[in-house]
């Protein structure tokens, strides 16, 4: 936890926190959640926009079909209960860029409840942070505070974003680090964009987290007063407002004070909150049935159809990918972390010898690559078939580690694929043993002190030999025989 204050560690200590994430997630339909009018980011202002979502006199809200089927899927994803009948309300509020007045949300039936995220906590164990709901409403349009010339004295509405279909999953307050909530966060997000319901684009806006955080005495059963913080637009600014919002709590009841019910905004630029409003209670919103809406009715047979279209989920694939291809726990999350890309490995590596070994070399020789060239896999000269090509040509004993290396060398030098290249370089490995014991001898005969120092027990020496026949045979000897016969040369 950074230090702002300079509380010590014991005085931290002394505190338990408690964390509860509010998401919203942006759901990738092609029209919005009551009306026609496009779901789609970065139109000109106020294009995107009709008599339904401006609220207009007369303009009655329909239902997307497709935002229920998301918001189903996605309620499903996250181990939720889908509620067959759920009811629409109106949320009240006055604020510029909603202009009805309120939103259509969902209030006490929600569509989705009582479900779960698997986390791991800080000792390795696997902890369960539970999901309340995941409920459905439209969202509201956007204010914009700067980029004008009188921006100091207007704000600019831009209401194309008014009606895009949301779901709010709200967690319960099981989480007690900011971490817990860094992590929980990741694997939200790469739930929804296996499930495909979002493109989960932060900077665009389709995935917001707001955090409430309290603190009691440790060993306390009642929670303290909580302060919602907004405004944070990554997953690392949620752990650094936690961070220092943990710590000005702490400070401030140390000090003999006591914590307001507020909701604050996070600056990132000052590296704090700041006091924004004093939190609603849900009776300030006025809550009532969404008149214009009927209830909601998701049937058995509906939500079976849903539930069909389940694509494999992150943790699932990873626990497989482990068993079937042998792969360690951190590969596993790596090539999983997007679906696309476990996608495009796995296709790949089912037609090779080794799909470890390939992974191995997509995630170190050609991945180290392409981080240094700055290129995306998409734009490596190595294709996919080519890794391929050449992990099985590893596995076969026909070019060592070494060769390969330079052959990847060649590739992204001529921005080649692996294919061309090889035929054209063609490197031979030596797997003559009377060939590589003929080297040996040699480097045998004119090292007697290295010899000398094996004899005495002194085995690492062997890697010594191994060395210097790779150097004579310029990298071609095959390293296997080659270690199996410096041993049985050494031993004699």
């Amino acid at each position: 936890m950074s230090a702002i204050t300079g509380l010590s560690p014991e005085v931290v200590a002394k505190y338990e926190v408690v964390i509860g994430l509010e998401v919203h997630v942006q759901l990738l339909t092609a029209t919005k959640a009551f009306c026609g009018c496009a779901n789609q980011y970065g139109s000109a202002p106020n294009t995107n926009v009709c008599p339904t979502c401006l609220g207009l006199p007369g303009a009655l809200p329909v239902l997307n079909k497709q935002a229920v089927e998301f918001a189903t899927l996605a309620g499903l994803a996250l181990n939720c209960q889908i509620r067959e009948q759920s009811i629409f309300a109106r949320k009240n509020y006055f604020y510029p860029d909603s202009p009805k007045g309120y939103q259509i949300s969902q209030f006490d039936k929600p569509i989705a409840e009582h479900g779960w995220i698997d986390i791991v906590d800080a000792n390795g164990d696997v902890k369960r942070i539970g999901v309340t709901r995941a409920h459905m409403e439209e969202d509201a349009g956007k204010s914009i505070h700067d980029g004008f010339a009188d921006s100091a004295t207007r704000t600019y509405v831009d209401l194309n974003r008014c009606g895009t279909p949301l779901i709010e999953i709200v967690s319960e307050p099981d989480m007690r680090t900011p971490d817990e909530a860094y992590q929980y966060l990741t694997l939200l997000k790469e739930i929804m964009l296996y499930c495909g319901v979002s493109d989960c684009n932060m900077e665009e806006g389709s995935l917001r987290c707001d955090a409430n955080v309290s603190i009691m005495p440790r060993g306390s059963k009642t929670f303290g007063t909580k302060v919602e913080v907004k405004n944070v637009n990554s997953f690392r600014y949620v752990r650094s407002a936690l961070e220092y919002e943990i710590e000005r709590q702490i400070e401030i009841v140390e000090d003999g004070g006591t914590i307001k019910q507020e909701t604050r905004l996070w600056s990132q630029p000052e590296g704090r909150t700041f006091s924004m409003r004093s939190k609603e209670q849900a009776h300030d919103y006025r809550y009532f049935p969404e008149p214009d809406l009927p209830p909601l009715i998701v049937s058995d047979a509906w939500k079976a159809a849903i539930a069909a279209t389940m694509p494999e989920l992150p943790e699932a694939r990873r626990k497989r990918m482990i068993a079937e291809y042998e792969l360690n726990k951190q590969d596993a999350e790596t090539l999983t972390a997007e679906r696309e890309f476990a996608d495009r490995f796995e296709t790949a590596a089912r037609t090779a010898k080794s799909p470890r070994r390939v992974a191995n070399l997509l995630l170190s020789e050609l991945g180290g690559r392409l981080k240094a060239a700055g290129l995306e896999l998409d734009a490596s000269p190595v294709t996919l078939a080519g890794l391929v090509q050449a992990a099985d040509l590893v596995e076969e004993g026909k070019i060592s580690s070494k060769q390969l290396k330079g052959l990847f060398d060649i590739c992204f030098e001529k921005s080649e694929d692996f294919g061309p290249v090889y035929e054209r370089e063609k490197p031979q490995q030596i797997t003559d043993s009377s060939a590589i014991e003929a080297m040996i001898d040699e480097v045998i005969a004119a090292n007697p002190a290295q010899v000398a120092q094996y004899k005495a027990g002194k085995k690492t020496v062997a890697g010594f030999f191994v060395g210097q026949v790779m150097r004579a045979s310029k990298g071609q000897a095959n390293p296997a025989l080659l270690n199996e016969l410096v041993t049985k040369k050494l031993d004699a």
